[in-house]
Order: C-alpha cells, then sequence, then structure tokens
C-alpha cells in the first residue's frame, strides 16, 4: 500500500459519514466548508491539532448522538464553535446569532435557490 492509498487517522474516525461504498464523504457543501475552516485555522496557529481532536472527541462521544453518523458533522461545528469560544476567539452569543440567522434564510429561500443571509427577513 502506498502513502497516498493509507487511510488517515481522520478518515477513519468513528461515526464519520460514508459512501455506500464506505469512503469517508461531505454530507453537505457547508460540512466541507466546516473541514476546511478548521484546517485553515489550525494551520494559521490558532490552535494545535491536539486541542481540535480533544474538542472534537468531547463533542462525539456527548449521549443523545444519532448512530449513523449523520450528525458528525454538527458535532464538528460544536467543537470548532467551542474551540474558539473558550480560546476567547469567537464570541457564542455572535455565532448562535448568526446560527438563528441562517436558519431563517434557509426557511425563506425558495426551493433550488442559493441560501444567503439576505434572504434572512430579519436582517
Amino acid at each position: 500500500m502506498s502513502v497516498c492509498e493509507t487511510p488517515s487517522q481522520l478518515a477513519q474516525s468513528l461515526g464519520l459519514p460514508r459512501s455506500p461504498e464506505g469512503d469517508p464523504v461531505f454530507p453537505e457543501p457547508w460540512a466541507a466548508d466546516a473541514f476546511a475552516m478548521t484546517v485553515h485555522l489550525h494551520e494559521k496557529g490558532l490552535f494545535a491539532w491536539g486541542e481540535w481532536a480533544e474538542a472534537l472527541s468531547k463533542e462525539l462521544h456527548k449521549p443523545g448522538r444519532v448512530g449513523d453518523g449523520r450528525d458528525y458533522f454538527d458535532c464538528w461545528v460544536a467543537a470548532l464553535s467551542e474551540l474558539l469560544v473558550s480560546r476567547g476567539i469567537a464570541d457564542a452569543s455572535v455565532i448562535f446569532d448568526l446560527q438563528q440567522s441562517w436558519q431563517r434564510a434557509a426557511e425563506a429561500t425558495p426551493h433550488g435557490q442559493p441560501i444567503e443571509l439576505a434572504n434572512d427577513p430579519l436582517r
């Protein structure tokens, strides 16, 4: 097996969403964005990868998770948010307000159209 064929530890994570062939996948575009943002912030030195792994593990082991892994990237975003808040990089209330705004925008966006914050009727 070559280095390129060796699965990474991340790809072997329990609960990671998988394709019918068993390969790890991003279930939605926002999950790929969250992944890229996490890698970028780590590369910029905002946190060590071990700190990230610990934060994600904490979220993944909370009670109440679904068994099929569809909430894996919800846990990912929660872990990233918590890590950024705990380090004073982000404000929890701002994150919550943005989550609510995106939800309202999604609900107000016609089917098939891109979801944009401008679609939030309260913005």
